[in-house]
């Protein structure tokens, strides 16, 4: 077996099984569990039709590229929402979910050839897939701390000079999991300006781009950066998916967009991975990308549940309002992230994710601890409902 696997650390919800092991939770409770960004809102029934529809198409080997009509559909939509025009031959790919192409990206991206230039950059906290991503391509994470201090944005500075030449791949996650942070433009060009002066490639995990709380102002996101900079995008790879967007976790469906060199590559290493979208879910992905009135009221609701809970729990937990996706990052009284979230999940039967499970250990904190990461992806009710009972919960303890 590969060496490199036993690298890899156990997945958050694994630790997050183990913390509970020996508590028994309040049996006069309903579970509430809010510690998987898994969306719960109903698929739409459109898209359901469209699968259906598409189940024909389960008589034939689909190509690793996608169909001329699926890649059409994401780059229209790509143009609606983020002005720019991209080309569905060569700047587009469909993919089986952002999590897959975002771990196979690596595995292409990352020339292990060249040992002096095997370094990764991740956000920390982080979602773990970058990091396994990493390690199994043959580099060394490089772990970027976002602390309050410095509002949660990665600080490029905090890079050392001598380490720029040895990054091969650079992700960034915006809007952040968990933090809710937006990468302003400034941001980006910097960004871009380092990708320029050292070689890497940019990988943008885009996938909570949808979920934002005022209507018609959707957060910043890397391709309408390119065109308000004006550069085009060199070195720079787009993830996204329909699975926050569109309600559809389970359809595993999701794009890939940039640099056209690079896509090409990626493409050609997809070839060989086997990883062609099933027809019907082309389909069923057609018609999401297509429609966006079903994404407006999933925002309202995810609106509604912020607006609902965040006065609930303002006096309990330290937070703030995040700019886009559907988590809340709130600092625990006393510091203790684990001992918070089993001891809410014991008395309160209420789950949530410690913060430290998020993160690792770099330049001497866990910028993770004392923080827990709460996702409002359950129904208003239970959102509502979970609130009341942390809010109980701590005042208990108090």
């Amino acid at each position: 077996m590969n060496p490199r696997l036993d690298q890899l650390h156990p997945y958050p919800f694994q630790k997050l099984r183990e913390l509970f092991v020996g508590t028994t939770p309040n049996s006069g409770l309903a579970p509430i569990n809010l510690s998987i960004g898994e969306p719960r809102h109903p698929t739409p029934q459109f898209i359901k039709d469209a699968l259906i529809a598409g189940l024909d198409g389960l008589a034939n080997y689909p190509i690793t590229q996608g169909s001329d009509a699926l890649r059409e559909a994401i780059a229209a939509w790509a143009t609606r929402r983020y002005g720019v025009k991209l080309d569905p031959a060569t700047e587009v790919l469909p993919v089986n979910g952002s999590r897959e192409a975002l771990f196979a990206f690596a595995q292409a991206g990352v020339d292990s050839s060249r040992h002096g230039r095997r370094t990764v950059i991740s956000p920390n906290p982080f979602y773990q897939i970058y990091e396994g991503a990493a390690l199994l391509a043959g580099a060394r994470p490089f772990f970027l701390n976002t602390l309050p201090e410095n509002g949660f944005r990665m600080d490029w500075s905090r890079v050392p000079e001598d380490l720029w030449d040895s990054i091969s791949l650079v992700y960034v996650c915006s809007p952040g999991n968990p933090t809710g942070k937006v990468m302003s433009l400034d941001e980006w060009k910097q960004l871009f300006d380092l990708s320029d002066r050292h070689g890497f490639i940019i990988a943008a995990d885009e996938c909570y781009s949808e979920i934002y709380f005022v209507e018609g102002q959707p957060p910043l996101g890397a391709l309408t950066a390119t065109q308000q900079l004006g550069r085009d995008f060199k070195n720079l790879v787009v993830f996204n998916s329909l699975s926050k967007r569109s309600n559809v976790p389970g359809l595993r469906s999701g794009m890939v967009a940039g640099d056209a060199e690079i896509v090409k590559k990626f493409l050609l290493y997809r070839t060989y991975h086997g990883s062609a979208m099933n027809p019907a879910v082309q389909a069923a992905s057609i018609a999401a990308w297509n429609d966006e009135a079903h994404v407006i009221e999933n925002r309202r609701q995810y609106a509604e549940k912020f607006a609902a809970v965040m006065p609930l729990l303002k006096d309990v937990l330290t937070f703030n309002a995040p700019d886009a996706a559907f988590y809340l990052w709130a600092r625990v009284p006393g510091g203790d992230d684990a001992a918070f979230a089993r001891g809410l999940y014991e008395k309160q039967h209420v789950t949530i994710l410690p913060g430290s499970y998020l993160a690792r250990d770099a330049a001497t904190v866990n910028p993770g601890k004392g923080y827990v990461r709460i996702a409002l992806v359950d129904s208003l009710e239970a959102c509502v409902e979970a609130a009341k009972r942390m809010a109980a919960f701590v005042g208990e303890a108090a």
